[in-house]
Order: C-alpha cells, then sequence, then structure tokens
C-alpha cells in the first residue's frame, strides 16, 4: 500500500489555498500575500495556515477571532476548491503503474476529511483511494501516528507493506513514529527543504514515484 499526503503532494492546491487566505486576510483589512511566499504556510491545515499568514502582517489575533476567520476561509475554500488546483504532472501515470503492480493507494492528509472527498471528487481522483482520511477523520493530526495507522486499517492494509509519500515534516515525522518508509517529494510545500528533513527516498516528478516505491519494496523483502 502507497499512502499519499494530499496538498503539495498529490495535488498541487496552493493557488486556491493561498486565494482563500487572501480572502480572509481582505476581510480583516490586511494586504494579499503573493503565491510563492505562502506556499510554505500550506501543510498544517487551515487554522495553522491563517495564524501564519497574519504573522506574516505582524497582527496578533484571540483564538477566537482564529475560529471565526476559519469559517470564513473554508466557506470560500470550499466553493473554489477546483478552480485551480490540479494533481501533479505525472501522477495518474505513476498511479496507473502502480495500480497494475498490484499495490492500493490511500490520502492520510491534515486537511478535513469532506474538503479532501470534496476536491478529489472534483479532480476525479476519489476511486483511486482505498481511504480517504483527513484532520477530522480520527480526531488526530499527522505526525501523530494514529492517523496513519488507522488510515492503513480503514484501508485494508498493513503497516509492514505501508510506504508513506509526502511533501514535509508531519509526512516524514508520521511515517517515522509509524515504523514505515517515507518518500519525500521536492515540488511540495515546506518551510523545511524536505532533503533537510532525511525521507528514504527524494523524487523531483511523479514520474520517479514508481521506481521508488519499487526499491523500499524490495529492500523490506
Amino acid at each position: 500500500m502507497v499512502v499519499f499526503d494530499l496538498d503539495g503532494t498529490l495535488v498541487d492546491t496552493a493557488p486556491d489555498l493561498v486565494a482563500a487566505l487572501n480572502f480572509v486576510l481582505r476581510r480583516e483589512g490586511l494586504g494579499a500575500l503573493p503565491l510563492q511566499s505562502a506556499r510554505s504556510m500550506i501543510g498544517a491545515g487551515a487554522r495553522r495556515m491563517i495564524e501564519r499568514g497574519l504573522e506574516s502582517e505582524d497582527r496578533v489575533a484571540t483564538p477566537d477571532d482564529i475560529t471565526r476567520m476559519m469559517g470564513d476561509f473554508i466557506d470560500y475554500y470550499a466553493a473554489h476548491i477546483a478552480d485551480e488546483s490540479r494533481p501533479f504532472e505525472g501522477l495518474v501515470e505513476a498511479l496507473d503503474d502502480l495500480s497494475a503492480q498490484g499495490y492500493r493507494f490511500a490520502v492520510c492528509t491534515n486537511k478535513l476529511e469532506w474538503l479532501s472527498r470534496l476536491l478529489l471528487d472534483r479532480l476525479g481522483l476519489t476511486a483511486r483511494f482505498a481511504a480517504i482520511c483527513g484532520a477530522d477523520t480520527f480526531g488526530v493530526t499527522k505526525p501523530d501516528p494514529t492517523i496513519l495507522q488507522q488510515t492503513v486499517a480503514r484501508a485494508g492494509g498493513y503497516l509492514r507493506t505501508t510506504i508513506m509519500v509526502g511533501d514535509a515534516g508531519p509526512d516524514v515525522g508520521v511515517a517515522r513514529r509509524a515504523g514505515i518508509p517515507v518518500i519525500g517529494v521536492e515540488f511540495g510545500y515546506t518551510e523545511v527543504p524536505i532533503a533537510e528533513l532525511k525521507p528514504d527516498r527524494l523524487i523531483s516528478h511523479m514520474r520517479e514515484l514508481p521506481e521508488a516505491v519499487a526499491a523500499l519494496t524490495a529492500a523490506r523483502v
């Protein structure tokens, strides 16, 4: 089984996520953030993304204010979830290749499950995954290993034959804590370069995924 992170790993969601963040910031009387500089704010969930956006503008907000902004963020994002978001180049071909070899797939993300399903539905990808689990599915988020363990179980898999694929610290962390190998993608969203987090394999394009998965699978036999 191969378990994927979603934002910055399967799908380039940055344009629509940053648009939602900027919608919230403008409503608070703040300036919009450039896409490139805001990309690294993605990956720890909507609340943390908003907090990071406010920090970049030197704005302090109360927990209640953040909760209110989250509501605005999610409403806007859900309405525009696939305006510009697209699967990373080579993803579909890589999934086809791995599926033909007998691999099954799941999604383990810190995005809310219903938003994850909505996005994958809009992109025609939902049916490819045996399980799609998010921050609200089990009440824990990455890097807590419970979310990965339960995702694999829901998908009908076993940790001993599972590989994680992700773009940032929570993905490497959850894999390490669950005791499984992890492939890092270099095209995602992270404040710390993925290479510095020392995943078991690094790929710079989805076309490299099948070979990386094969190498890690062979190493575990």
